[in-house]
């Protein structure tokens, strides 16, 4: 049995699952879903195409579903996607999708910290951790294990690899591969990512040929596309250099620039 308090307004069309608990003040619209062991906190907005899966927390002032900021938005049908046993801070604001059919995708196990903000059609992975005033534009993709410094700005339409840290203060409008730090103004590329790959216990030996991959691309006198063919003939395979090689050849905005 969920608890949800009178005072908060939810529709009775709307599907709430079992040990929920909804705090006064919270509002929830008609097509909308809850699974069970999340808690609403007060003054929290739930809107028409959000699914939410199970053990989320939602805090004071969080805006989920909302309409998206987009010219191109008609009034369609569309769907925010949340996953299980995320942390949503106060004052976030997650953007539905533009169009119907398609959706807004936060995954699992993510922490969105105060005042951060997923544009449309972004797509977030599993792991990840959002800091104070992110802002995501629409459209992005970020991998799982991703980790964003206070006051990040990520421009439409970039992706962001798994493992990659983006450090406070940086905005962006190209791809950030995996595995990597990456900073500054303009941003620029810092060195491979150890702290989270030691975490999500990546071997030490293919750290050293991630390393290795990293100085072809950034520190080699070739083009980035030269460097990925020598990556391919040169650093040992495995996974996570895969990894790197098809999200490098995938790119449509190119990658960030060398330090």
């Amino acid at each position: 049995m969920s608890e949800i308090s009178p005072r908060a307004e939810v529709s009775p069309k709307a599907k709430i699952g079992e040990n929920c608990k909804i705090y006064p003040f919270a509002y929830i619209e008609d097509d909308v879903v809850i699974g069970d062991d999340c808690i609403v906190f007060p003054f929290t907005s739930i809107l028409n195409g959000t699914r939410m899966g199970k053990g989320n927390k939602v805090f004071q002032g969080a805006v989920l579903g909302a309409l998206p900021q987009d010219f191109n938005f008609l009034g369609e049908d569309s769907q925010l996607i949340i996953g299980d046993n995320n942390i949503i801070r106060e004052n976030v604001v997650v953007n539905r999708a533009t169009h119907k059919g398609s959706s807004t995708v936060i995954g699992n196990k993510n922490f969105l910290m105060e005042g951060a903000h997923i544009s449309h059609d972004t797509k977030v992975g599993d792991n990840c951790v959002l800091g104070y005033g992110t802002k995501i534009a629409g459209d992005c993709i970020i991998g799982n294990g991703v980790i964003f410094s206070s006051s990040v700005i990520e421009n439409a339409k970039t992706r962001v690899g798994d493992y990659s840290m983006i450090q406070a203060g940086t905005a962006f409008s190209k791809d950030v591969p995996p595995y990597i730090i990456a900073g500054g103004k303009p941003v620029t590329y810092g060195g491979p990512n150890t702290t989270m790959m030691n975490v999500y216990n990546i071997d030490k030996k293919i750290q050293k040929h991630i390393a290795n991959a990293y100085r072809l691309v950034f520190h080699g006198q070739t083009s980035i596309f030269d460097a990925v063919i020598q990556i391919t003939e040169q650093v040992p395979d495995s996974a996570e250099i895969r990894n790197i090689v098809s999200f490098i050849k995938a790119t449509k905005l190119g990658i960030i620039s060398k330090m």
